[in-house]
């Protein structure tokens, strides 16, 4: 009997993180694509296709139970038989950038729904599809969550997004604990410095040095090494950032 297919999921769909995590893992397996807007997906997996990959994109509302509900059933519509080798969540949110004065519950909420409820739906649904691949999986199972510097520094005016990234890292500490010993890699990735996007290009960084900003292929390959990582060595939590940047 030939072994079961294996597939990665990426929640969070843009040109930065989500995009290169997604073509890197595509060159192993089948990858799936959670955005709330197919145009935040469909270039992707267009890209993909492309490359002689496979990919899927689904339209999902990380913070609506139903839709993670419907979109897991959809995956297991859509690939029959495949199991999960890798659960990415690089879903942000909280950017209410504002004194904390005028900050309203709602924007204080809006950190709190995608990194702490969005996640936690996320990682319930991807979690019992992981412990079903401990036993065959080509590399450890991985839940693999995007952090910021915000996970470890709240500054000025980004109450939300810090509250939200600060309680996203003790979640994510608290399952590697749980799901560690149980074959599960969960590991927490600290992205520190301005990401090297078309979005960004104009954005001046504390150096004017050649790559001042992170590649998003380079943090990519961050994100494979701790999916291939020996369970001997789990690394629960990394930091990345470029060689000029502060800290």
């Amino acid at each position: 009997m030939a072994p079961a297919p294996f597939f990665a999921i990426v929640a969070g769909a843009g040109p930065g993180t989500g995009r290169s995590v997604a073509l890197r893992f595509a060159k192993t397996y089948p990858v799936v694509v959670l955005a709330r807007n197919p145009e935040s997906y469909s270039d992707i997996v267009t890209e993909i296709k492309k490359a002689g990959g496979q990919a899927l994109g689904i339209s999902t509302d990380i913070i609506d139970p139903a839709s993670v509900n419907s979109a897991f059933e959809t995956i297991k519509k859509e690939l029959p038989g495949s199991k999960l080798a890798a659960a990415i969540y690089n879903v942000s949110g909280g950017f209410a950038k504002k004194p904390f004065l005028e900050l309203t519950p709602e924007e204080l909420d809006s950190g709190l729904d995608v990194s702490v409820r969005g996640f936690s739906r996320f990682a319930q649904s991807a979690l019992p599809l992981l412990l079903e691949s401990v036993p065959d999986s080509p590399h450890p199972p991985s839940l693999l969550i995007t952090g910021a510097t915000a996970s470890v520094k709240g500054s000025a005016h980004f109450g939300s997004f810090a509250a939200g990234k600060f309680a996203l890292r003790a979640l994510g500490q608290s399952l590697s604990r749980e799901f560690g010993p149980q074959g599960i890699h969960v590991a927490h990735i600290i992205v520190d410095g301005i990401i090297d996007i078309p979005r960004t290009k104009s954005w001046t960084t504390p150096s004017s040095a050649e790559d001042a900003k992170l590649r998003p292929e380079a943090i990519a390959e961050t994100y494979w090494h701790l999916h291939t990582q020996h369970r001997s060595a789990f690394t629960q939590e990394i930091d990345i950032r470029p060689y000029v940047e502060k800290f």
